[in-house]
């Protein structure tokens, strides 16, 4: 990979993935009114086809870090890429509402591969000072697609009814695999010390300083899925948003996260991360309380709340972009199984944390904001933890 031609190439390809792992999830949210009315859902079983895709989708990032740290990147990304493939043509053509969780199922188990590995194969070839900026700017990529995704996905479900949503979904899995099959190299495993069995994912866990990393960034990250679960019901069921209005709104939380990280992207290693992340504590402080602020007035207002989750947005930026590559090269032989907890514990959390709300949903923003409250909270204080952790604060290159 030394030659600048071939490594553009496997960038573009690992962007194209991106946009798949970010479309995913929120691409065919927009349908969730309709899929309830045809199917004659609950709210409960609406949110089932979100919390069954991350059960799948957990379930199979800690095998899939296991196994690219043990066999290669390429094989295990590939092997996923079908599954996906397979999974979105059953939601397509299974022709019912239970066979339609089991292609949600499959959906989750195929796309952890890109997921975790589309970063991995880049810290792969880079040190950490350009790994931090390369995941700002792929990072930022990838939440273009998440902001793209409830707008493009409200307008195909306007035209093209749910069904469209999961058409689109296959083609960009396809497309992904074609390129992927073209253009990622085939690399030979790094022998690793660490087990490959679950009794490996034990050191990962004895590492006090790593494993404060992935509680803040497991924690960190819930908010943001929990509203983006419950806001099509919220906004356009409750607070009488329109569909073609709704994906701006969801939309709006993605691009800013988006800019974000693109702009942050080239000033990363010119600043000290110490005052990066306290100042990111700060306006994670200022949302907290602009967020309780509207769990007390039990807001009605979508640009409201939009608003005020925009401000927690800008406070997750800076400390995602920066201590995620910090948590994998912690422990470098083990990349992947870090990877792999990351995004696991994640979607474990949301799923739990949806079927909650969507259990204990009235039709209205309180018990929404509670929630999201508590998560901010407990960022906050980790990342209080991890600013005061000399040796992680250390291993910052300023």
């Amino acid at each position: 990979m030394q030659n600048p031609f071939s490594k553009v190439l496997l960038l573009t390809t690992i962007i194209v993935m991106d946009f798949l792992t970010g479309m995913e999830f929120d691409l065919f949210v927009p349908s969730f009114p309709e899929i309830q009315k045809i199917f004659n859902l609950t709210p409960f079983w609406v949110e089932a086809l979100l919390s069954i895709n991350f059960i799948g989708y957990c379930a199979s990032l800690f095998i899939t870090g296991a196994l690219a740290d043990r066999y290669g990147r390429k094989p295990v990304l590939l092997s996923g890429l079908l599954i996906f493939i397979a999974g979105s043509m059953l939601c397509l053509w299974g022709g019912g509402y239970e066979l339609m969780l089991l292609g949600r199922l499959l959906q989750g188990v195929g796309v952890a591969s890109p997921c975790i590995l589309s970063f991995l194969i880049i810290a792969d070839l880079y040190p950490l000072e350009k790994q931090q900026s390369l995941f700002a700017l792929l990072n930022g990529i990838c939440n273009i697609s998440v902001g793209i995704a409830p707008v493009l996905g409200s307008y195909i479900s306007l035209y093209y009814h749910w069904q469209g949503n999961f058409i689109a979904l296959l083609i960009l899995g396809i497309f992904s695999f074609i390129m992927s099959v073209l253009f990622i190299p085939a690399t030979k495993p790094t022998p690793s010390p660490i087990k490959s069995s679950p009794v490996g994912y034990r050191d990962i866990f004895k590492s006090k300083p790593l494993l404060l990393l992935i509680i803040h960034i497991i924690g960190i990250a819930v908010p943001y899925w929990v509203f983006v679960g419950m806001a099509p019901l919220l906004y356009m069921e409750d607070l009488g948003v329109s569909l073609s209005h709704f994906g701006y709104y969801q939309g709006s939380l993605a691009f800013l996260f988006a800019i974000g990280t693109l702009l942050s992207s080239p000033f990363i290693n010119r600043f000290s991360h110490k005052k990066m992340l306290s100042l990111s504590n700060s306006i994670l402080i200022l949302s907290f309380v602009l967020v309780m602020g509207l769990v007390v007035l039990n807001s009605t207002s979508p640009l409201m709340i939009t608003f005020c989750l925009l401000i927690m947005i800008v406070g997750q930026i800076l400390p995602v972009t920066l201590l995620y590559p910090l948590s994998l090269n912690l422990m470098p032989e083990a990349k992947g199984r870090i990877s792999g907890v990351l995004q696991g514990f994640k979607l474990i959390l949301c799923a739990i944390s949806l079927q909650f709300m969507g259990y204990f949903y009235n039709g209205s923003f309180r018990n929404i904001g509670l929630m999201l409250s508590v998560f901010i909270f407990l960022s906050i204080v980790t990342l209080g933890w991890i600013i005061k952790n000399k040796k992680l604060m250390g291993t910052q290159t300023n």
